[in-house]
Parts: C-alpha cells; structure tokens; sequence
C-alpha cells in the first residue's frame, strides 16, 4: 500500500498557474497506474488525470489543454502543473493509486490508496 501526501495548493488568481506534488512512500511509482482527482464544493470527486506506467497520459475534460500529470520518478513524485486556472477549478485535489494493469483511467472506483488532498482555491 503507498502511503501518499499532497502540497502545493494555495489561493491564486484566475489566469495563474500551480504545481502540485505528491510524494509516494512504501513503493515506487514504476509499478502504479497515478492519478489526480478532485472535489469541488458541492460535487462528487471527479477525475482530473491518469498516468500508467509507460507514461501514457489520459486527461478528463477538467484537465485537458490546460493541467498535465507527470511523474518525478528520482523523488518517486506525482505532478500536476496547471495553467489558466479558472474559479470553478477551485477545489481540494487528492493524487490516488492503484496496481498497474487493467484500465489506467481517472475514476475513482478503480484506485485503492489517496492522499489527505490539498486546497487549490482560484478567485476571480
């Protein structure tokens, strides 16, 4: 099981940009489909982005054109960069994990470790 914590979140303007990280322990992330998600308020937890193992990348339609997932695999940490940012992208981030293998795909019902979340909040 991979222990994950999240930071970078913040209050920023629309327009502007955040990077978020997520740091695993217990594992390495060369074995995990990674994901992003979010909850803003109000709303079920939604599907940011999806990262398997061989780098491939899916994007929800929050994520896409504007938020992209990477891995740091020397600090065995998840990223999310996101540009533009809009007030309806506020909301509390959480990075997920599951076992590579089958579907790698932002929902939540497939991941079976999380984070505690960060706060992103995005005023106008």
């Amino acid at each position: 099981q991979l222990q994950l914590v999240e930071s970078g979140g913040g209050s920023v303007q629309a327009g502007g940009s955040l990077r978020l990280s997520c740091a695993a322990s217990g594992g390495t992330l060369s074995a995990y489909c990674m994901a992003w998600f979010r909850e803003r308020p109000g709303k079920e937890r939604e599907g940011v982005a999806a990262l398997e193992v061989d780098g491939r990348t899916v994007n929800a339609p929050p994520a896409r054109g504007r938020f992209t997932i990477s891995k740091d695999s020397t600090k065995n940490t998840l990223v999310l960069e996101m540009n533009d940012l809009r007030p309806n992208d506020t909301a509390v981030y959480y990075c997920a994990a599951k076992r590579s293998g089958g579907y790698c795909v932002p929902l939540p019902l497939f991941f079976h470790d999380w984070g505690q979340g960060t706060q992103v909040t995005v005023s106008s």
